[in-house]
């Protein structure tokens, strides 16, 4: 029996992947049972803000709001920015991943997974909402670990092994090896600094302002790491002409976009070389053999894993599930005795 089992029997043991743009849960026995965007839409009424809908209802609220509902995102950069409605969003969740409230009485040991840059009072504000929305434990799990058990390397051996998490808010770079991290860096740069980079070569080249949906689903469709051969691909992008003032529609190509990308991807590629140069020798030379194995929706951004292996002139893999590999690393640790150490207090 293991320490959650202790703690409580009657309850649930849920990983929690609390990220910047998605939130996905892990309930042991079920394996990943939600993956929703990390926004809330609230409702004001009689003065008083009241939950309306979370997850995919309240994303497609972004940007189209009438002034008594706000659709919000209370993570920025990995960490919780807004405490209050991060914790109303959590409670949502966890009630929706255990199949409604009255479950939640059966209180729930859960594992978060936070930014290995993120600091104590950051920690301390994911503990508290976690144990408001009903958790009795709480435990802790730096991101890139989790990544890479969810990943399936082997981070328990004497070898190193390197994994880059690219996330929403932040792009966690780790050398990790016998369950710990021998080395790691972080850089806010992510899929929102990608969006925000979008949106503003469209505004800058073209005049014309898009929202922040847009610039996600140009990302996704067109999105480039490495420049392609000619034009590559093309799509049409609606917004509002800045001159004119009216809505406009014009086609923007993947080399324009590997060129507004251009600066956050050199900034996690200096990232993962600025890790490598600091790691000891002997875990340098199993590198060599392990290679970097990349996780997180950024390592999907066509091109991620050719622009690094160039860079670092090592082998690079976009790992399978990536976009789901934090929890189901995190969520993995309740059933192996050899991953109980690398859990951490909250």
């Amino acid at each position: 029996m293991n320490i959650f089992q202790r703690l409580a029997p009657q309850g649930h043991d849920i990983a929690i992947d609390l990220g910047t743009v998605n939130t996905v849960i892990y309930v042991r026995g079920q394996g990943i049972v939600l993956n929703e965007p990390s926004v809330i839409a609230l409702e004001t009424r009689n003065g008083i803000r009241h939950v309306k809908v979370v997850g995919n209802d309240a994303k497609l609220m972004m940007g189209k709001t009438p002034a008594n509902i706000e659709a919000l995102r209370p993570l920025r950069d990995g960490v919780i920015a807004d405490i209050d409605v991060a914790e109303q969003m959590i409670k949502h969740f966890i009630d929706k991943a255990l199949g409604g409230p009255s479950r939640l009485r059966r209180r729930s040991n859960v594992v978060v997974c936070v930014p290995s840059c993120s600091t104590h009072v950051e920690r301390r504000a994911i503990r508290d909402a976690a144990t408001n929305a009903g958790a009795i434990s709480v435990r802790l799990i730096e991101e890139p670990l989790a990544a890479a058990i969810g990943a399936g390397l082997p981070v328990a051996e004497p070898r190193g092994t390197m994994v880059v998490d690219i996330g929403g808010g932040t792009t966690e770079v780790a050398i990790l090896s016998l369950g710990g991290v021998a080395h790691s860096n972080s850089v806010r740069v992510g899929g929102d600094k990608m969006d925000d980079m979008i949106a503003s070569y469209i505004r800058r080249k073209h005049n014309m302002m898009i929202g922040e949906m847009t610039a996600e689903r140009v990302k996704l469709t067109i999105g480039a790491a490495v420049r392609p051969q000619g034009e590559g691909m093309a799509m049409a992008v609606k917004g509002r002409d800045l001159v004119s003032g009216r809505p406009s529609e014009i086609s923007v190509s993947e080399v324009e976009m590997a060129e507004a990308l251009a600066e956050p991807v050199g900034q996690i590629v200096s990232a993962v070389k600025a890790a490598l140069e600091e790691t000891p020798p002997e875990l340098s030379a199993d590198m060599i053999d392990e290679g970097i194995t990349l996780t997180g929706g950024g390592a999907l951004l066509r091109g991620m894993d050719q622009a690094i292996a160039k860079a670092t002139g090592l082998s690079v893999r976009v790992a399978d599930d990536a976009l789901i590999c934090v929890a189901m690393g995190a969520g993995l640790t309740f059933d192996d005795r050899a991953y109980q150490n690398i859990l951490m207090a909250a």
